[in-house]
């Protein structure tokens, strides 16, 4: 549905996204998968028509998003990573202008929006700035879907939204799918990687692996160790600090580590262990979207 041929776009002295290309499936959920800054939010505002691009092409459905912009944007629901409803309004009438933009009404496609809906229905007289933060992105939503479009885009739908709002945001966006829309979503959260059907890893503007979840984290390339005590922060300057240590980071309740290639895990173990942690616990674990992305930044520095 959407191709992306040699993307570059500069402001200034930075070039937020570098020649970058790749294709999204028709009815797939497209991740876009880095850390702030890393361009996702350009390279996404091209896609949705709103910047222009220095060099490059991208198409949806055989449409340019330069010459063709009015058309697309008869296809496309955008919702921007900064909340931009009108706050004064409450949530009907969010709603009902948004449809009224794109010539329909909020019975015409009440179908496709019931189930977000449905759970704000109740507080519609409520006026958007005081809603909460998972309730504004459920409006936002039901206002980038209410005209119906083919592709929807998201821009880190989930930044500062509550576990539990996360989780049903993520079940909605699999209804979706199922409906034929096409998904292109952004986050810097990597659990939610898992709940892509492909995902495009991206840093400093340029684009590092794409694939499904599940055959990136078939190519995790070392053991992954998996390692805690009761005192957290010191465990991880002492393997740190250790010779044989490839990579250290905070991973929930554990640290992952890596270690050196030939460096037996056993030497690091009992070198912990004769530091006398409490509630040390070290073993193999497997890796996940996260680790496969810190290897590839890590490999990155050390290139340089």
């Amino acid at each position: 549905m959407i191709t992306v041929k040699n993307i570059s776009r500069s402001f200034k002295a930075i070039k937020a996204v570098k020649e970058t290309s790749f294709e999204v499936n028709k009815g797939e959920i497209f991740g876009l998968l880095g850390p702030d800054g890393a361009g996702k939010t350009t390279l996404m505002r091209m896609i949705s028509t709103l910047l222009v691009p220095d060099s490059g092409t991208i198409t949806i459905n055989n449409l340019d998003v330069v010459k063709d912009y009015v058309a697309l944007r008869l296809l496309i629901g955008y919702m921007p990573g900064k909340f931009s409803l009108y706050t004064d309004l409450t949530i009907a009438e969010n709603l009902r202008f948004f449809a009224t933009i794109f010539g329909t009404t909020i019975e015409a496609n009440y179908e496709l929006i019931k189930d977000i809906y449905s759970q704000i229905e109740p507080f519609k007289d409520r006026r958007t700035g005081n809603l909460s933060g998972g309730m504004k992105q459920k409006l936002a939503l039901c206002c980038a879907l209410i005209h119906k479009p083919e592709l929807l885009i998201l821009d880190e739908p989930t930044t500062g939204v509550d576990p539990v709002s996360r989780r049903e945001f993520w079940d909605i966006l699999e209804k979706l799918k199922h409906t034929g829309m096409t998904v292109i979503v952004s986050t810097p959260y990597m659990d939610e990687a898992k709940r892509c059907d492909r995902i495009a890893m991206m840093i400093e503007g340029e684009i590092i692996e794409i694939d499904t979840p599940k055959n990136i984290i078939a190519k995790y390339p070392e053991i992954l160790y998996a390692v805690k005590a009761s005192d957290m922060f010191q465990l991880l300057k002492d393997i740190r600090s250790f010779e044989d240590t490839a990579s250290c980071f905070t991973f929930g309740e554990y640290l992952h580590v890596t270690l050196n290639p030939g460096c037996d895990s056993n030497n690091l173990q009992s070198w912990l262990e004769a530091k006398h942690y409490s509630n040390f616990e070290f073993k193999i674990t497997k890796p996940n979207v996260e680790d496969y992305f810190m290897s590839k930044i890590i490999k990155m520095e050390n290139h340089e």
